[in-house]
């Protein structure tokens, strides 16, 4: 398979070949990580952020030096192409070949999920991220996997304790993706207290373009029933927030929620101003050093400002550089898994800390208004509230 030595890296090794950063600092061979996406296929706008953003935090962390512990860093970047077959052979082929001594991956859920026994064959770690499936924590996990990404039941949660009561629908995604989310709805509707009634739940193939059928199933279902009467989206990549809202759903007093997304989704949002809904990041809504950093330096270099799974990659650069931090001369998986059971790292978002019992990284979600006075391209949504992690009561459902 092909390794791909990321530009950012490349550019910082030839600033080290030419003297930029003395050579004598590097002591002992190079910590080599896998970053494993989908870069090609449907889900490649996300990858790309992804890589963006983990060699932008692995740069800020390292204060531009790529090295921890004066040990250079290598990251060996893989295209999984979102398929779970080829996610699996990549992941094998890092540990046993290239022998990197952690790795990070994937988009996909599906292609996630298939990893996972590869980094337990293997006994070394695997951080995910962005996949969000709720089963890579729970029912599929092994003790080397840790996620940095959130959970579907993170989402879902987030959601719900903004619906006190009323009358719900849902549009998903047919795969593990929508249906996984839609399970955590549910049940997270419960878990918050809520009064909220799931009326209807629709599925559509990942790639469809035409939501009439499902659209009209779903407002027929909920026309009658108690007001607020909400038509929740749960969609990953093009939203058909504004194919919904064409059939004019208002006509049956349904409000649309579309959820976050990435900004060039939400940039053709404009015409929803005052709709609400929760998100993982908007990169206007955090306030810490690290975040200021991200949003100035990808603004710079990109002409617009970070994204969701930018951070996202961020996030888990946090986690690679404090794992390796403190435990620099981890022999093993083994060891490495136990000075990151319980482990605090600095994000955009602030700082998250892996759950000792699966690993999973707990942190806070946002509650967010669709701006109505968009100053700029970009200015697109207004915060509502940050949803603490204590509002979060996320469930341990692992086998340890």
């Amino acid at each position: 398979m092909k390794h791909l030595i990321t530009p950012l890296a490349a550019a910082m090794l030839a600033a080290f070949a030419a003297g930029a950063a003395p050579s004598a600092q590097a002591q002992g061979k190079d910590l080599k990580i896998a970053l494993i996406a989908g870069k090609t296929g449907p889900l490649e706008a996300y990858a790309k952020e992804t890589e963006t953003g983990f060699m932008m935090g692995l740069e800020y962390l390292t204060g531009g030096t790529m090295q921890i512990n004066g040990r250079r860093i290598k990251v060996i970047v893989k295209d999984d192409q979102s398929n779970p077959s080829l996610g699996r052979t990549l992941l094998a082929e890092a540990y046993g070949d290239d022998k990197v001594d952690l790795a990070v991956g994937t988009t996909s859920s599906g292609s996630a999920i298939a990893m996972l026994p590869v980094a337990k064959e293997y006994k070394k770690v695997l951080i995910v991220e962005p996949a969000v499936a709720d089963a890579i924590t729970q029912e599929k996990w092994n003790k080397y996997v840790f996620r940095t990404a959130r959970s579907s039941m993170q989402d879902a949660l987030a959601a719900a304790s903004t619906f006190k009561s009323g009358s719900v629908g849902f549009l998903a995604q047919d795969y593990a993706f929508g249906r996984d989310a839609i399970a955590a709805a549910k049940e997270a509707l419960k878990t918050t207290g809520s009064k909220g009634v799931v009326v209807h739940e629709e599925y559509a193939p990942a790639t469809a373009t035409d939501f009439t059928a499902p659209a009209q199933r779903l407002f027929d279902k909920l026309k009658d029933k108690p007001q607020p009467r909400v038509l929740q989206i749960v969609w990953a990549g093009p939203n058909p927030l504004n194919k919904l809202a064409d059939m004019k759903p208002e006509r049956y007093g349904i409000a649309l929620a579309p959820g976050g997304n990435i900004l060039p989704v939400m940039k053709t949002w404009k015409s929803f101003a005052g709709t609400e809904g929760t998100i993982y990041y908007y990169y206007g809504f955090p306030k810490n050093k690290m975040n200021d950093w991200l949003v100035a330096e990808h603004t710079k270099r990109y002409k617009m400002p970070p994204d969701m799974f930018t951070a996202g990659g961020m996030a888990a650069a946090g986690a690679v550089h404090a794992a390796l931090s403190k435990a620099p001369n981890a022999k093993n998986g083994d060891e490495l898994v136990a000075a990151m059971e319980g482990m605090a790292f600095d994000t955009p978002k602030g700082r998250m800390s892996f759950r000792k019992e699966d690993h999973q990284a707990l942190q806070p979600m946002y509650h967010f208004r669709i701006k109505k006075d968009q100053k700029s391209e970009w200015d697109l949504l207004e915060l509502v509230r940050e949803i603490p992690v204590s509002e979060l009561p996320l469930p341990v459902r692992n086998k340890r």
